[in-house]
């Protein structure tokens, strides 16, 4: 990276933006650029050059100012309530849902009828997938965006994107949206305007003439759709070049090197965040740099640029947070929320990827050794941070466990990634998943899952069947694998459909421009015949709704689960049950979870030592379920939360 210059004493604050607001107001600002302009000008050095590094900073500040002289009065006033409480999301109240819009309610205004379903489960932040336009055809589920400054017109609106934004504030619900950075669709103005020969534009991609650089790069990069997008390079005759795209040959990955790019997509940023989007979901963001040599994912710049953009929120409009999809190894993962010199300066959130895979892996193996060790291992986040926590999303779930984590406890890292999409495809003998094999390569014999949550915990089999004591097994198994992440702290999203134990959709491929991806089967539409059974608690999407349900308000109530309490996972005891323990001011929490399908025991002597033994069990409120040797245990896919119960005064 270049060498970072010295800071100047003070930005110079472009009073000429600010003119019309009240001398309070400009006050404000003048307070918020002081307190971030070092982590917005050392982001900066830390990627361009010095010699633009001033002027850059200077643009920058001037979209700020002009963001934040047009920005509605509701929304400063959320800016203000969120700065004096600035641990909002990082409450046990959290509760995230996510769907496609159109999947969900049909447009943005029907989202509106839909908000009944989501208070009833205690949603506090909806995460709708892309609503920004797209490319028509073929658009990668919305990722490949052709106007960042327009909504699908199938949806609504740019207004109708405002008006359901302030609905949703007034209930208490933050809007989350997704803003693609690595790259745009070819019918993007910015890649018009290059295919057109305008050299500003050109710059705004990695255009090459001839395959020698991008042969250079292919040595290290590896394939992110190798089925139908092998390579990451695609020839465009009106560029007359190769242009780099990751991902599909109509995605063109911009170039952030080029400092015009930045400037571009902080404009988008505030724009965005004035319509009243709360959190902006950094999409693709590991992509971002590229370095000759490497996979050219998670280098260092994108944690700078990260930190930059960040700065920039803080002072234009401190309400609106930044969450990171980084779908990467564990080594990688917590640096989206900030390690060494970056600590607490990048993004408010990131998936916790991770977690994740460990919850499948320890369902399908019934054993937590290797969840407890690659969990255990990794390090932890600062604690004005939190992780989306989550079952399931819109992707498929690649296998990303490394080697070295398989090998500290004795299994091999390769076969057991092929046991997991064996066993999720429903291969493996005794399984009764119902995932789809997405994306495999056949020179690594990589094979990601596609499935509904009631897919691939055979609840869908069960259903199919008519075997009742496999749908009870199979409901256990959706409301324990929801209990982790519920309880592990940070934001919990529940992916639509899942909470009624909705399985995948038969018809996926019928859909124009679905036929080759088939991680349309977990992306159903809200079926509205499942939603209204679930008014019935006897039926499997009433169990599987009550069940969240009562997941959601006890956590609600748990002050132990706020995201700034790091979740301790213990050494194991039984390989069959997982136990993380959360230290609170207030006492401790010992969550205790069975992975296999027979009742396991947890050592007594090990509750008694954290002083637990006169606890309770905040989902049921039953004392320690005691067995007859001393030991505590628990029911085939059971979830224990252990907690003493704070007494009356009177009582003490």
């Amino acid at each position: 990276m270049p060498a970072r210059p010295a800071a100047p004493a003070g930005p110079p604050v472009p009073d000429d933006v600010l003119a019309g607001l009240s001398a309070e107001r400009r006050e404000l600002f003048d307070l918020r650029v002081q307190r971030w302009w070092p982590d917005l000008r050392d982001g900066l050095a830390d990627v361009y050059p010095a010699e633009v590094v001033d002027g850059l900073a200077q643009r920058l500040l001037a979209s700020a100012a002009a963001a934040y002289a047009e920005r509605e009065e509701d929304l400063h006033r959320l800016d203000q309530e969120r700065t004096l409480r600035p641990d909002w999301f990082q409450e046990p109240t959290m509760l995230g849902y996510a769907a496609y819009t159109e999947r969900f309610a049909g447009t943005l205004a029907g989202v509106h009828d839909r908000l009944g379903h989501l208070a009833d489960l205690g949603v506090t932040y909806l995460h709708l997938m892309p609503v920004l336009q797209p490319r028509s055809g073929d658009s990668d589920g919305g990722y490949a965006v052709a106007d960042y400054r327009a909504v699908r017109s199938d949806l609504g609106t740019v207004e109708d994107l405002r008006d359901l934004a302030r609905a949703l504030r007034g209930r208490g619900v933050s809007l989350v949206l997704d803003l693609v950075l690595n790259h745009v669709a070819r019918e993007h103005a910015w890649a018009q305007a290059a295919r057109r020969g305008d050299e500003h534009h050109r710059r705004y991609f990695r255009i090459h003439p001839d395959r020698s650089v991008p042969d250079a790069y292919e040595r290290t990069l590896p394939e992110v759709f190798p089925d139908f997008a092998p390579g990451n390079f695609t020839w465009d005759d009106e560029l007359d070049g190769w242009v780099w795209t990751t991902f599909n040959a109509f995605q063109w990955d911009v170039d952030w090197s080029n400092p015009d790019v930045l400037v571009e997509y902080a404009d988008i940023v505030l724009f965005l965040a004035n319509l009243g989007v709360d959190v902006l979901r950094l999409d693709a963001i590991a992509f971002l740099w590229k370095r000759l040599g490497t996979t050219c994912q998670n280098e260092p710049e994108v944690h700078s640029l990260t930190q930059v953009l960040r700065a920039l929120t803080r002072i234009a409009c401190p309400a609106v947070l930044l969450k990171a999809e980084a779908i990467v190894a564990p080594a990688d993962l917590v640096h989206y929320l900030g390690r060494g010199r970056h600590h607490g300066r990048v993004s408010d959130l990131a998936y916790h990827n991770t977690l994740m895979v460990q919850v499948w892996s320890m369902l399908a193996a019934r054993d937590v050794r290797l969840a407890t060790h690659a969990l255990r291992a990794l390090p932890a986040v600062p604690t004005s941070t939190a992780w989306i926590t989550y079952v399931r999303c819109h992707d498929d779930i690649g296998w990303a466990i490394s080697d070295a984590d398989a090998e500290a406890v004795g299994l091999s890292g390769f076969w057991h990634r092929s046991f997991l999409s064996d066993w999720y495809s429903g291969e493996f003998p005794g399984s009764s998943a119902r995932g789809l094999v997405f994306q495999e390569n056949p020179a690594t014999r990589d094979r990601r899952i596609s499935g509904t949550a009631a897919d691939l915990t055979g609840l869908t089999a069960a259903r199919e069947a008519g075997d009742d004591a496999g749908v009870d097994a199979a409901v256990a198994r959706v409301l324990m694998a929801h209990a982790v992440v519920l309880a592990w702290g940070g934001i919990p999203v529940l992916w639509m459909g899942d909470e009624l134990g909705q399985s995948g959709d038969p018809g996926w491929a019928g859909e124009e421009g679905h036929e080759a991806d088939n991680r349309w089967v977990h992306r159903p539409w809200l079926d509205d015949a499942e939603l209204a059974a679930a008014a019935d608690p006897a039926t499997v999407p009433g169990r599987v709704l009550a069940g969240l349900r009562h997941l959601v308000r006890v956590r609600a109530g748990l002050p132990h689960l706020h995201a700034s309490v790091a979740a301790e996972v213990l050494e194991v005891s039984d390989p069959g049950v997982l136990a993380v323990l959360r230290r609170h001011p207030v006492g401790d929490l010992l969550c205790l979870y069975n992975v296999t399908g027979e009742w396991r025991a947890w050592p007594g002597h090990r509750v008694r030592e954290l002083g637990l033994a006169e606890a309770e069990d905040a989902l049921t409120g039953a004392g320690v379920p005691w067995g007859g040797d001393g030991d505590v245990w628990l029911p085939p896919a059971g979830a224990l939360w252990l907690r003493v119960p704070d007494r009356p005064a009177s009582s003490r």
